[in-house]
């Protein structure tokens, strides 16, 4: 039974995994030209959480797992940085015993349950016919679980580090950038002032897109990437060398929180894992700092150089979204809905290439966006190639694999 007057349709959209500035605009865009075309709109709550939670009752209170989206509301929220609709890390597929919702314990008792079956009731309980997810690599492959199982989906990529293959610009990606080039910039008071090096540690566990774009517009002297394990007595040289060239006696490195020395692994703040197996990154940017300090008497005259280190974190997610931030997901959320109206899913809109279009939903989960080093990064120099511009994306490193 559905739980809502469906008029032309129901169109569901939720947002999953971290929140970046330009998932409200997108909810906007979508809601408000839907609304027009006689869509009712749902917003699910939590990403996948509200979905898994729905209890399939009529009187019961799911208020906490959806709601009808109006044009005030979205209005509202649509100028403003993170979703409205709230967000998890929930995959629905791998739900441990203990995440299990009490309506549902006792059929799901594994450790890990897949309650993917709850899912797809519970789309049809909400009589939601289009569903619009708005997430990274690992929300949006769940939503090619969905659609092989029969759902309408149209997906909208969506994530920081922008390492969703298939298009060359995820939501959230530049306001990252901007804000990670200003606080490089602000910073650089602090170092200079004191004569130091500057360790900022910034997003990317497998990509590392968000280092290597601030530094090319000259954040940093060097930065360091999870695609490229690095010698840390090579970067403690460079970064000497760059200092010493400096008049105001400081240097800058971006370390992405995936990059790993030479002959190590990624570090973690710990050990426990989310839905999707990932564990909190979280530590490289103080290890860098300690090294640095340690090796920086071989390479400044037998004196040390103190360190300001920086976790800039939740800083480039947080607030508003700035221009191409806002622009993008009212453009996305417009190519979804020309993809309703066209009875088009499986499909993923994306910028290719400097245009808009849509590919199919499955290249979400065909292969990974990484760096393409070998094009991109100078592996001597631990910072991006300044060449080859001509012809490039306007953030200049593709969606093809490395």
């Amino acid at each position: 039974m559905s739980n809502v007057n469906s008029g032309k349709g129901v169109i569901g959209i939720l947002t999953g995994g971290g929140d970046v500035p330009g998932l409200n605009p997108a909810i906007r865009a979508l809601t408000i030209r839907a609304l027009r075309e006689g869509y009712k709109v749902l917003g699910l709550r939590r990403g996948w959480a509200g979905l898994v939670e729905i209890v399939r009752e009529k009187d019961y209170d799911n208020s906490d797992n959806f709601q009808i989206l109006t044009e005030e509301l979205v209005n509202r929220a649509g100028r403003t940085g993170g979703t409205f609709l709230h967000t998890s890390r929930t995959n629905p597929s791998k739900v441990k015993k203990q995440s299990v919702p009490a309506h549902l314990q006792s059929a799901y008792s594994a450790e890990k349950n897949d309650l993917t079956p709850e899912v797809l009731k519970n789309i049809d309980w909400l009589g939601i016919d289009y569903l619009i997810p708005i997430g990274g690599d690992d929300t949006l492959s769940y939503a090619v679980r969905l659609y092989q199982e029969g759902i309408k989906t149209v997906a909208i990529p969506k994530t920081m580090d922008n390492d969703v293959p298939g298009t060359d610009y995820c939501i959230g990606f530049s306001t990252c950038v901007t804000r990670t080039i200003a606080m490089a910039n602000s910073l650089r008071t602090s170092a200079g002032s004191h004569e130091r090096f500057l360790v900022l540690e910034v997003f990317g566990r497998y990509a590392g897109f968000t280092a290597m774009l601030p530094t090319m517009a000259g954040a940093a002297n060097r930065c360091v990437i999870p695609e490229h394990k690095f010698d840390i007595e090579r970067l403690t040289e460079l970064m000497a060398a760059d200092r010493a060239k400096n008049p105001s006696r400081y240097s800058v490195v971006l370390v992405s929180e995936g990059a790993m020395f030479e002959g190590g692994e990624m570090v973690f703040e710990r050990e426990t894992t989310d839905a999707f197996g990932h564990k909190k990154l979280g530590g490289i940017g103080d290890l860098v700092s300690e090294k640095l300090k340690e090796l920086s008497p071989k390479y400044n005259g037998g004196k040390s150089v103190d360190v300001v280190n920086q976790k800039l974190g939740y800083l480039v997610r947080c607030g508003d979204p700035d221009a191409i931030d806002s622009i993008v997901p009212m453009a996305y959320g417009n190519l979804a809905l020309d993809l309703v109206l066209g009875k088009i899913h499986g499909r993923l809109v994306v910028l290719k290439n400097g245009r808009y279009d849509n590919m199919p939903i499955d290249a979400v989960i065909a292969s990974k966006k990484v760096v393409n080093i070998r094009e991109h990064y100078n592996q001597e120099r631990l910072r991006p190639h300044y060449k080859s511009f001509e012809m490039k994306p306007l953030f200049i490193m593709t969606s093809e694999a490395g």
